[in-house]
């Protein structure tokens, strides 16, 4: 009768065995905060060394965000939020063709360069109309008389059924500037500014040339992957002063997301560090804003990735 009972007890025994602790504390580690600060530390070190951008970097211009920049609270609607992010529009005004030329001021200089025209910005802004909604509106508040919207330069948008149909009516445009962040800091840059109808403030799009844009350097990435428990930093969300909002790419699961700096005089190096679950996890890379101070204002530093040794960008609004 003893037997039967062994049969059952050892598989309980091996269950057990697997669940069990092996008395190491997992504070202790290789994940744990300390080791992956000291790891951070190391890895920021090879990143920022092998940081090497051609005379370009601080003589050009190297734009950090995109050319198409809101120059204030738009009081978006969903459905006009739609159409900006899908960059629908249709002009109510001529859009002069004359090319001009501009300025750019830097924290460190002058930099005069060539600019498009009003009307290539706007080719360059508009990517097309959206596709008829029968029954919807193409105004809010208007009712639509008919599908009579026409197809634009870069032919039909493709929508789902929850899109609106909606394109940003241009009613005006001047030439101004706009803030960028480049690789010399903050710059005032000229750009074309659309006065749109159903937004409060006007929708810039940078006027420079596409041939005086000098291009972000490649990265140098260390030859080694990045260390378990450090993730990578996907973008600048926010820079003022000497507070960074970076983007963090984290796992679905992931806690205790930790911001993570290096900062040297001349790069700042930034990742994370998180506690990866070790549970069943959906396989997701998820964006977690994290504030880091510095200790003197970022000025025109470069913000690096600790994973891929990239510059980061300004993420657009």
């Amino acid at each position: 009768m003893r037997r039967p009972v062994l049969l059952l007890v050892l598989p309980l025994l091996m269950l057990a065995t697997g669940c069990a602790t092996t008395g190491a504390d997992p504070a202790d580690g290789p994940t744990a905060p300390a080791h992956r600060s000291e790891a951070f530390d190391q890895r920021a070190t090879e990143v920022a060394e092998a940081w090497r951008p051609s005379p370009d970097w601080r003589t050009g211009y190297v734009p950090l965000q995109g050319p198409t920049i809101l120059t204030g609270d738009p009081g978006f609607t969903p459905d006009t939020e739609a159409a900006f992010r899908a960059g629908w529009y249709r002009e109510q005004v001529p859009i002069p063709p004359t090319r001009v030329g501009g300025e750019i001021r830097f924290p460190d200089g002058r930099l005069t360069l060539p600019l498009v025209s009003a009307a290539e910005a706007y080719r360059q802004l508009d990517q097309g109309d959206p596709l008829p909604c029968p029954g919807r509106p193409k105004r809010p508040g208007r009712p639509t008389p008919g599908l009579t919207v026409e197809p634009g330069p870069d032919g039909w948008v493709t929508s789902g059924p929850e899109t609106a149909c909606l394109p940003l009516t241009v009613t005006g445009v001047e030439l101004g500037t706009v803030p960028v962040r480049t690789s010399r800091g903050e710059a005032q840059v000229p750009a074309w500014l659309f006065t749109i109808e159903e937004l409060a403030t006007p929708v810039a799009r940078i006027a420079v040339a596409p041939t005086a844009v000098t291009p972000v350097p490649e990265p140098i990435a260390p030859a080694r992957p990045l260390p378990e428990g450090l993730v990578a930093a996907q973008d600048l969300a926010a820079v003022d002063g000497a507070r960074l909002t970076v983007r963090l790419g984290v796992g679905a699961c992931d806690t205790g997301i930790t911001p993570l700096v290096s900062e040297r005089p001349d790069v700042v190096v930034v990742g994370g560090a998180v506690t990866r679950s070790t549970g069943v996890c959906p396989d997701m890379l998820k964006l977690e804003p994290v504030t880091v101070t510095l200790a003197a204002p970022l000025g025109a530093r470069p913000v690096l990735d600790v994973s891929t040794g990239a510059p980061l960008s300004v993420a657009p609004r």
